[in-house]
């Protein structure tokens, strides 16, 4: 154990101590490549490492913070305010039915009719405990949530570690919520996927309604393995492979040789993204401010590589699917936060999440730069 903590404390070392290195916007900006037709503008910056992004149905824009403990709303004038604060690990909000929700380690919130609190009330909003009823664990513990076509709260939580199995181990007290992605159903949980190391976003397809998720693929078994990757749900509860398999088809060094005789079938990623790219939030477009090849299309951050001697990700993707929900190509959609230059690397900023806005546009937090980006099309 004494093992695990060192590096989960050299992982949280690396990435504050990074965070010097970033450049400042206009280097940024200058630095970022996008497909031709695109434009890339801060939408907002001096926002402490945002992370997942949501929308009201008055225009209102809220935050998550991966550090600083708050949720902060972004008005249409610009305005910030901060609604929350004093959590831990607030990376979640989603607004659904007039409400907001935003998440902690082991609880959800609720503020109801924020756009109404918000227009009538300067002062701190009042929130609402949703549940309490999740593991505390700050490994992987940040939870990013929202609802699905069935109006229930979708809510991951990731495994309490580099490599174990909490369901099947005492320490972790054989707690079955672990490494898996849930939905609070008549205030229960029940499981929608199984044997997930550490997924972050997640969205659902236009047409299908399938769920489609990303996996943080496991650490220290070298530079090129195990990859990144990106799932869908076709049957409720399915198992994804973790502990005992990675990625397409790499076994693992210890729980391989530890599977269940009576081991269910495990089901395969439709997308391996590469080792250590760390896939963060994901969100299909559906707007029409886009040209059409990009309906239905999956964008998706990188948020970077920490332990690998040569970095990569830091970069967001455009994955395409037909109506159908199959998978046909996938390519780079807006990079240049990470430079290298004489074989020295250099990192301006760390794509957390995207989102979808409501006149078609998408967003795209950074929270090492601690800034958000919007991408606009060039007939906008």
């Amino acid at each position: 154990m004494k093992i695990l903590n060192y590096k989960y404390f050299l992982y949280l070392f690396i990435i504050t101590f990074s965070l010097d290195f970033f450049a400042d916007n206009a280097s940024i900006l200058k630095s970022l490549k996008v497909e031709d037709g695109f434009k890339v503008e801060i939408f907002i910056d001096e926002i402490d490492t945002p992370r997942q992004i949501a929308e009201s149905s008055g225009g209102n824009i809220f935050v998550g913070s991966r550090s600083s403990g708050k949720i902060t709303v972004i008005d249409t004038n610009k305005n910030r305010r901060v609604i929350a604060k004093g959590l831990s690990n607030a990376t979640g909000v989603t607004y659904h039915k007039g409400d907001l929700y935003f998440s902690e380690v082991n609880s959800i919130w609720k503020i109801s009719n924020i756009d109404n609190v918000l227009k009538n009330s300067s002062a701190m909003p009042k929130k609402v405990l949703v549940t309490d009823n999740l593991p505390s664990d700050t490994w992987h513990g940040w939870k990013w949530i929202d609802f699905g076509p069935d109006d229930k709260l979708y809510v991951p939580v990731g495994a309490p570690c580099n490599i174990c199995n909490p369901s099947m181990e005492e320490k972790y007290n054989f707690d079955k919520r672990y490494a898996s992605i849930m939905r609070l159903n008549g205030g229960e949980w029940e499981h929608v996927a199984r044997g997930v190391r550490n997924t972050v976003g997640f969205d659902w397809h236009p047409k299908t309604n399938n769920l489609y998720f990303g996996d943080n693929g496991r650490d220290w078994m070298g530079d090129d393995m195990p990859a990144c990757e990106l799932n869908v749900v076709n049957k409720n509860n399915s198992f994804y492979g973790y502990p005992y398999k990675h990625a397409m088809n790499v076994p693992d060094p210890e729980y391989s040789k530890k599977i269940p005789n009576d081991m269910e079938e495990f089901v395969d990623p439709i997308l391996e993204l590469g080792a250590h790219v760390a896939p963060t939030g994901l969100s299909f477009y559906d707007g029409d401010l886009f040209p059409p090849k990009y309906k239905n299309t999956l964008f998706m951050t990188l948020h970077g590589s920490w332990n690998r001697s040569r970095k990569v990700g830091y970069k967001v993707i455009a994955v395409h699917f037909d109506e159908d929900g199959k998978l046909l190509y996938q390519k780079d959609f807006v990079t240049g936060w990470l430079q290298r230059n004489n074989g020295q690397e250099k990192v301006l900023g760390r794509p957390a999440s995207v989102f979808q806005k409501s006149d078609g546009s998408i967003l795209i937090s950074d929270d090492g730069a601690n800034v958000i980006y919007r991408v606009t099309y060039k007939n906008s």
